[in-house]
This record gives C-alpha cells, structure tokens and sequence, in this order.
C-alpha cells in the first residue's frame, strides 16, 4: 500500500488514532500534515516523523473554522505540491443530559464532528487535481450509543451519512470517500470519558483496540487496494457491537 510521494492531511494528528494514522501513512513513503488546534503537539509530532520517515508538516487548525481548513489545505498544497488523502479525525464531545445541552453546546461538537469534516470535504472536491481518498472516523456511537453523548452521537451518526452523499459525489472527481466506526479505543479520550469512570458506559477491557489498529483500516480505506470501496462505513470495534 505504497503512499510514495502523496499528500495525506490528518485531522487531530497530535496524538491518538491521529497520530498513529499519520505515522502509519510516513511509513507507506506519504507526506503528512500534522493538522491540530494544539500546533504545539502537531509541531511535535511531525518533527518525529520528519526524523524517521517521509517529510512532515504541521498546520494549526480548527476544524470548526472555515478559513483556517481552507488555510491548511492550502498550505499543503503550497508545500508538497498537491493534495492526495484527507483523514477527518479530530472529535469533540460533551457530557451532559439533554434537559442541561444548551444550544451553544451543541453547535461546539457539531462545528467539530461533523462541519469540521464537511469543510474539509469541501476543500477536497475544489482542490484535489487527480482525484484521491477522504476517510471520515465515525463512531460506534452512529449505531449505539450511551447516556449523556447526544450531541456527539448524532454528529457522528451525520457523519455516516455525510460519506455517503459525498462518495456519491466525489465519484465523477474521482475521489472515493469512506468512513471507520472505531469502538473503544486506547486512548486517553476513551480513559477520560466520564461515562466510563462512572460505570455508565462499560468497557470489556478484551475489546479494546490500540490506535494502530484504526490506523491500519484508514490507511487501508485511502489505498488504491480499497479502489472498489466507495461509501462504506467500516466497523472497526473488536467485536463489541456483537455482544448486546
């Protein structure tokens, strides 16, 4: 699944699925741009990269902000010449019951979860020349999801829905464009849920994926080996929707 000499931008690549996602695509040869609201962690992050593998740039940007996607984007475009995968990874969530969501609360995780990937989508359809790829990372969460997340839930579940009105699309620029449902992984957004330090979402410790493993699916998903794979949305959970 060689990426030599493409362009891959990956949302939130500071550290988590991010992180291995974009270490993932430098050792397939890619060029990475390390795209987060923390510049201080993608500056990091893209320095190691630098140093172990294909060249990588960082970009501080809030996915929330138009002009600051259309910013990185064009910031790769200016530095490596083109534009080849994008992977909309960065999330937001709020832990609240609906009776205390106020409308502000919803507007931060849709601007995050959902718009976030919409503006960089949009970018993709105007400025990528020789098609390419989008993987949206998505949630079990679309499918089945816990107390206190509705906002998230819903954003994610949009998302789904959201890859497939784009794969249509993205067809005649010939961009494919897909989505990974992760279930429970190691990171420490899963760690730091409270849902999760209450008991009221519960984690079988067996089920729970490293961000490699997402990793490895998205890179997969952006590959010319998944070239017949349009509009899917990938479950990637260890099995843990299985167990009702």
């Amino acid at each position: 699944m060689s990426f030599d000499g493409k362009v891959i931008i990956v949302t939130g690549g500071a550290g988590g699925i991010g992180k291995a996602t974009a270490e993932a695509f430098a050792r397939e040869g890619g060029h990475t741009v390390i795209a987060d609201l923390n510049d201080d962690g993608a500056r990091a992050v893209a320095k190691e990269i630098s140093s172990n593998a294909a060249e990588a740039l960082a970009s501080q940007c809030d996915v929330s902000d138009e002009k600051s996607v259309e910013r990185t984007v064009d910031a790769a475009i200016e530095k490596f010449g083109r534009l080849d995968v994008i992977v909309n990874n960065a999330g937001l969530m709020v832990f609240k019951p609906i009776t205390d969501l106020s409308t502000d609360d919803w507007i931060k995780v849709l601007h995050v979860d959902l718009l976030g990937a919409f503006y960089f989508t949009r970018q993709a359809f105007l400025k990528m020349k020789n098609g390419g790829a989008i993987v949206n990372i998505s949630s079990v969460h679309a499918v089945e999801t816990s107390p206190l997340v509705a906002p998230y839930a819903a954003a994610k579940s949009a998302l789904v829905s959201l890859t497939r009105t784009s794969a249509l699309e993205g067809a005649a620029k010939n961009i494919r464009v897909n989505a990974v449902l992760p279930g429970a992984i190691d990171t420490p957004m899963l760690w730091n849920n409270p849902n999760v330090k209450s008991g009221v979402e519960w984690i079988d410790k067996t089920k729970v994926g490293k961000p490699e493993d997402i990793a490895n699916a998205i890179v997969y998903l952006a590959s010319d080996n998944a070239r017949f794979v349009q509009g899917a949305s990938l479950l990637a959970d260890g099995g843990r929707l299985d167990q009702l």
